[in-house]
Formats: C-alpha cells, sequence, structure tokens
C-alpha cells in the first residue's frame, strides 16, 4: 500500500494520503435538518481520514428524502454545520458536504411541508420508504416544471453557498445511487419530451446545469461531482445509451474544471478506463464490496487518485493508523447504521482505548 500514504492536492486541499471518507447517511440529524450534537464528534473523530465527505444534505424541503437527513439551506443549518466543520478543521482534517436532493426518492410524510415528492417524470421508483410510522410505498411523483427545473438549480446554488458559509472546504454534488440528477440520467425515470429528456445530450443537461450554477457561486476547486454509472439503485435503469451518456457527461464536467470526479463503481471496466482517459483532474473510485487487500490496487495502477472508504471509516475512527500498523479493524454494527444516538455512531473504540484495555 506504500502509493496509499502518498500526499496529493486536490482543489485547494493538500492531504496527507489517498483515502477519504465516503458520503454515508446516519440519519441522525434533529428534526429541522440541523446536525445533532453528536455529529461534531462523529467527524472529527474521524478527521485523519484526510477528506471526509458528508452524508447527503438536502438543499431544500422538496430534496428532502429520508428522516432525520440534514439540510443546508437555512441559518441554523449553516450554524449546525458551523460546529461540525470547525470541529474537522481543529482535528486537522477538511470535509466538503454532499448536496443531495432525494427526487422521488421520498415520501411526504418525511418532508417539513408534506408534498408530494418532485422528479424529471412522473413515475414512481416502485420502492418503499421508511417513515415515522413505517414503511410505506413510495408515492407517483409529481414532474418538474422547468420553471421548477430552474427554481431547483437555484436551491442547489444556495446550498452551496451556504455549504461555503458555514466554513465548508467544498461541496460534492450528489448525482448518483438514484435520486434527483441520476433520475434525469436514468432511461426508465426520465420521459420528458422537452430539452431535459429523450437525447443523451438532454439526459444530461440538468446534471450540466446544477455543477454550472455552483461552480459560479463557490468555484470549480471547491466542487466535486458523483455519479454511479449503471447503478441500478432507486430503481434507476441507464438504457442501451448509459455507457456513452457518462463519457458525454465527463466529457463537459471536465470542461468545468472541477475538484474531482466521485465514481461510485459496480464493474464495467472498460467503462472506468474511458472516464479515467477523459477525465484529467483528481478522479475517486469507490469500489463497493472490495477487499481490504485490494484497498490501494487504483491507487497502484494510476486509475484513482483518492479511495474513498466506507463502512471501515465508519467502524474504525482510526482507520488510517490501525492501516499503517496492519492492525485489526473493529466490525460494524449494521443495526445501528440509520438513526438513533451514540451507539453504532461515536462510539467505536479507537486502537490505544483497546490498547489500554488490555494492558
Amino acid at each position: 500500500m506504500g502509493k496509499l500514504w502518498s500526499q496529493t492536492r486536490i482543489g485547494k486541499m493538500e492531504l496527507p494520503h489517498r483515502l477519504a471518507m465516503a458520503p454515508m447517511t446516519r440519519s441522525r440529524a434533529q428534526e429541522d435538518g440541523t446536525p445533532g450534537e453528536l455529529t461534531s464528534l462523529y467527524y472529527a473523530q474521524r478527521a485523519s481520514m484526510g477528506l471526509l465527505i458528508t452524508e447527503g444534505a438536502q438543499p431544500s424541503d422538496d430534496g428532502q428524502g429520508y428522516l432525520w437527513s440534514p439540510g443546508i439551506y437555512t441559518e441554523k443549518h449553516i450554524e449546525g454545520w458551523k460546529k461540525v466543520i470547525d470541529a474537522v478543521h481543529e482535528a486537522g482534517g477538511y470535509i466538503y458536504i454532499q448536496i443531495m436532493h432525494a427526487g422521488r426518492m421520498s415520501h411526504p410524510d418525511n418532508t417539513p411541508h408534506h408534498r408530494q415528492p418532485v422528479a424529471p417524470s412522473a413515475i414512481a421508483p416502485g420502492k418503499e420508504m421508511f417513515t415515522a410510522t413505517g414503511m410505506q410505498d413510495i408515492p407517483v411523483p409529481r414532474e418538474l416544471s422547468k420553471e421548477d427545473i430552474q427554481m431547483t438549480i437555484a436551491d442547489y446554488r444556495k446550498a452551496a453557498a451556504a455549504a461555503i458559509a458555514a466554513g465548508a472546504d467544498g461541496v460534492e454534488i450528489h448525482g448518483a445511487n438514484g435520486y434527483l440528477i441520476n433520475q434525469f440520467i436514468g432511461e426508465s425515470s426520465n420521459t420528458r419530451t422537452d430539452e431535459y429528456g429523450g437525447s443523451i445530450e438532454n439526459r444530461a443537461r440538468f446534471a450540466i446545469e446544477v455543477a454550472k450554477a455552483i461552480v459560479d457561486e463557490i468555484g470549480a476547486e471547491r466542487t466535486g461531482f458523483r455519479i454511479s454509472p449503471g447503478t441500478p439503485l432507486g430503481g434507476i435503469q441507464d438504457g442501451e445509451q448509459g455507457p456513452d451518456l457518462y463519457r458525454y457527461l465527463t466529457q463537459e464536467l471536465a470542461k468545468l474544471n472541477l475538484a474531482y470526479l466521485h465514481i461510485m463503481h459496480l464493474g464495467n471496466e472498460e467503462l472506468l478506463q474511458d472516464i479515467r482517459s477523459l477525465w484529467t483532474n483528481p478522479l475517486l473510485v469507490n469500489r463497493a464490496g472490495r477487499a481490504l487487500e485490494d484497498l490501494s490496487v487504483d491507487i497502484d495502477s494510476g486509475l484513482a487518485d483518492l479511495v474513498p472508504v466506507g463502512v471501515w471509516s465508519l467502524a474504525n475512527p482510526d482507520l488510517v493508523e490501525r492501516l499503517q500498523k496492519g492492525a485489526p479493524l473493529n466490525e460494524a454494527d449494521p443495526a445501528t447504521f440509520f438513526g438513533g444516538g451514540s451507539k453504532g455512531y461515536t462510539d467505536y473504540p479507537m486502537m490505544k482505548e483497546l490498547e489500554s484495555q488490555k494492558g
């Protein structure tokens, strides 16, 4: 893992190694979307990961999908995130807030205004959503008008400005995993006949316009973008044009000179190689389910510049030190991934705590 520990520069950040903390939904914000009291400790504990990419934060009431997810569009949200970010900076880390509009992956019971979810087309994902009264079918969303689309892009811009006001080092635009931007990209979720649907260029348009708005607001060096080609989350199917759409999207995003592109990768190696060729700035490659011994493979081959790590960093606040020393890792507890208090959130033991107990 030699190259894994080499320094690198991403945007304005001088990072000590090639690991990063991947964004992970933890559902522990207050009811109004302000980060909870334990959130500062949770992220600060993991500051040695270098770059921390937060859980998805909604840019508006319409953007909320899950209960207890954080927001980044009110003064209270900014105040809450500032505490988190200050704690991370004091601990020596960098932090990007991921901006995530859930689109149709929502339920009226989970949002402040209790309105119908929104999406590029009025097509339900065919999934269930956890609500305060249990699992419920996700309803058919309201199709966004062209005026709605412009208002939504403005919401992304406002959220990016709020993240910087809170002290964040940048934002990651969540264009993956079945959420709103991915819904515009997906053939099965976007049946529009205007300039936001149909062709490759049209289905990629919303993603590009969101990226341009945020770059205009906070600068390209503070903006990352996440994609998940071929990932069927949220009922999304890319269709036969999917790989070519992502090649086109990568080319267009590359023109903006973003800080990084972050790929949730599930197996199309040819497409991944093409994206690497098209993307000259830092590339983050997240391979779900990879073996620990393969952690540095993409770094060693030159395919990736940074390796985002999810569950291992969730369960091991001192993951970097453990890997460097070849120490055993804590096992993650899936029962505590979403919601709750400190259990499974801030109480995973550090290696030095375990050693002192033995002593």
